[in-house]
């Protein structure tokens, strides 16, 4: 999903620990679309409740949200407003990719593979409009504010970032650098043990990519990074055939903008590269947020854990007596801090 510049960009390991008394806006559906994705049984079937609902992604948000607070990390969810209509055909595809998905899953399942089921069972994660409610209502228990953002998320997040409402952006995609993240946090949600199809775990760390030192290292600008992207396909364009991230920034460097690469067809600029642009360097964002970190509800995380959804008592009880958050700390560090 989203643009991958993951080889020439090389972000900073640190610990969870590092983020403490800092606060971070988080790309909910990300974050989510993960937990439905790895947060599954060894053949590849979600986590569901005694009524067969899934709570895979409830089950991943109450524990890690719990976890960065436990650590005085200060989380806030960013949750995708109404999709670009150039995104349409992504999002098709994507649908289309999911439904393939299952029906080798299925496949795999009636053949015994359960390798083969896992991997292609983390393929086919669907979010609903209940789960999203859901999720929701869980935050509010957390005391964890949340946002709509009127568009895409990871733009809301990138806003709230350069306004300093939050230390950083959170997202495994670097498309959140594109919107003009300062400072992008990948892995936060998946930090620790990760369990791969193949049933290996592997340590997932997480890293800090800050945008002035993709530019530096790229010596290209923001807007040169949008258009290198644009050659190579983003979530709201089919890119060049053959140009990848090193080819793309090549092409970038010699001619500088879209526009100014030659037109004999050596290499064809996509059509829609102006419309492509303006979404990520003029996005919809909304300032109508609030950003305010309450004190957790027992009561409310019980009942639609334990009493709706059968999560276990003495587990869901063991990691709130751990969540010390307090209403009105204000311990967030400069934004210059950091080094």
């Amino acid at each position: 999903m989203g643009v991958d510049i993951s080889d020439l960009v090389e972000g900073k390991a640190i610990s969870l620990a590092d983020l403490s008394g800092r606060s971070v806006a988080i790309d909910a559906f990300n974050t989510l679309y993960q937990f439905l994705s790895m947060i599954r049984q060894p053949d590849g079937t979600p986590l569901t409740d005694r009524d067969g609902r899934v709570t895979s992604h409830l089950s991943g948000l109450f524990y890690r949200s719990a976890a960065l607070l436990e650590l005085g990390i200060r989380p806030a969810y960013v949750f995708d407003g109404k999709p670009p209509e150039l995104k349409k055909k992504t999002i098709e595809a994507r649908r289309a990719a999911k439904e393939e998905a299952e029906v080798e899953w299925k496949k795999a399942l009636e053949e015994g593979d359960l390798k083969r089921a896992l991997s292609k069972a983390t393929r086919t994660a669907r979010l609903d409009s209940g789960m999203i409610e859901e999720s929701l209502s869980l935050l509010d228990a957390l005391g964890i504010p949340w946002i709509r953002a009127p568009s895409e998320g990871e733009a809301q997040m990138s806003y709230m970032a350069r306004k300093g409402d939050v230390w950083a952006g959170a997202s495994q995609d670097f498309d959140a650098i594109l919107f003009g993240t300062p400072t992008l946090v990948r892995n936060l949600t998946l930090a620790g043990k990760r369990r791969l199809p193949s049933g290996r775990t592997v340590d997932v760390t997480p890293q800090v990519v800050t945008l002035n030192e993709v530019l530096s290292t790229l010596q290209i600008t923001r807007e040169k990074l949008v258009d290198m992207s644009i050659l190579m396909g983003t979530d709201f364009n089919d890119g060049i055939k053959g140009i990848g991230p090193k080819k793309a920034l090549a092409i970038i460097r010699k001619f500088g903008r879209l526009e100014d690469i030659p037109k004999d067809g050596k290499i064809p600029v996509p059509e829609e590269y102006s419309d492509v642009r303006r979404i990520f360097l003029e996005p919809e964002v909304t300032d109508d947020y609030r950003l305010k970190w309450k004190g957790v509800d027992p009561e409310a995380v019980r009942k639609m854990l334990c009493d709706k959804h059968a999560f276990s008592v003495d587990r869901v009880d063991s990691v709130l007596s751990k969540i010390t958050v307090k209403e009105g700390v204000k311990s967030q560090k400069s934004l210059d801090s950091w080094s």
